[in-house]
């Protein structure tokens, strides 16, 4: 029977990261809120609410504690993430919630504590009065084992995952489940797709580089439109001298690259510079060399007025 107990704690247990994920998005939510209410002020005169932010704040806290804690036993954070606090004191098994002298304790140690530093701190800064000397240093003595106890609280939160804040082990509260957590299902088509779609586009990254497009597309533009006539006779080169095969214009300093196709020489040898294996767009014979064209053509007949 005890160890059905135990495994049922330790089934519904909250995990600590889900505990100090709520501390998180409590905080964020304070400086939320107090930057929205800042912001109603941004007309006023400049450090308006510096004299009094202490107590603006803990006015602020006190609001969220009673709509939160108090209300609801749980925090905003702790909402979001399916937790709330149960009183530890009680020896009933079933769900018991926080005492209003508990949830009062904790708004003092949590909203007054935060207020009485930050005021303390302000009346230290402002006073420099050597009567305010042993009380200063008997505060910051206190504050130290304040900031100790949290730590090894802290600690002993890690191993056993319970009692997140000094707060709650003082008062007797830890954090439990709203309602049970169901067995969560992870599907893994989505990933499956993804990793398929990264290895295929990985594959064509590698490939693609490794493919002559130019020399394919020639390939294909010969097989699409069949030469005609000896590749090396002068009507053919007369012929096709009329244009550049590269641009398609009349040829500047006409040259050939070893067929019978003519080409601008700075269309020709700006493709040799950036492919070495430049072929003929038109027939897609490779570049064997970079020749003017042939003295037997007549310029008038390559480039006619």
């Amino acid at each position: 029977m005890a160890s059905r107990k135990e495994n049922a704690k330790s089934a519904n247990r909250v995990l600590r990261i889900s505990q100090l994920d709520a501390l998180e998005l409590n905080k964020a939510l304070e400086q939320l809120v107090w930057s929205q209410f800042t912001q109603c002020f941004h007309g006023f005169k400049p450090g308006l609410l510096a004299r009094f932010e202490p107590e603006v704040k803990a006015c602020l806290w006190v609001f969220l504690w009673r709509f939160t804690i108090y209300s609801k036993n749980a925090t905003v954070g702790q909402s979001v993430l399916n937790i709330k606090y149960k009183n530890d004191f009680s020896p009933n098994l079933r769900y018991q919630p926080p005492s209003k002298n508990q949830k009062i304790w904790y708004a003092v140690c949590t909203i007054g504590g935060r207020w009485l530093e930050e005021r303390c701190y302000d009346l230290f800064r402002n006073h420099h009065l050597a009567s305010f000397g042993k009380v200063k240093q008997c505060v910051n003595f206190v504050i130290g084992l304040l900031k100790l106890g949290g730590l090894i609280n802290f600690l002993i939160f890690l191993q056993r995952g319970k009692f997140a804040t000094l707060t709650e082990r003082l008062l007797g509260i830890h954090s439990v489940f709203c309602k049970p957590q169901n067995i969560r299902e992870v599907g893994f088509e989505y990933m499956n797709r993804e990793l398929l779609w990264h290895g295929f586009a990985e594959f064509l990254i590698f490939l693609l580089p490794l493919i002559n497009v130019q020399k394919l597309k020639a390939k294909l533009s010969s097989w699409c439109i069949p030469l005609t006539g000896a590749p090396n006779s002068d009507n053919t080169l007369a012929t096709s001298g009329k244009e550049c095969a590269l641009c398609g214009e009349r040829p500047t300093m006409p040259h050939t690259i070893g067929c019978e196709h003519i080409f601008c020489y700075f269309c020709a040898k700006s493709s040799f510079l950036f492919d070495v294996y430049f072929t003929c767009p038109k027939c897609g014979t490779e570049v064997h060399s970079l020749q003017p064209l042939k003295s037997g053509i007549e310029m008038s007949e390559v480039n006619p007025l």
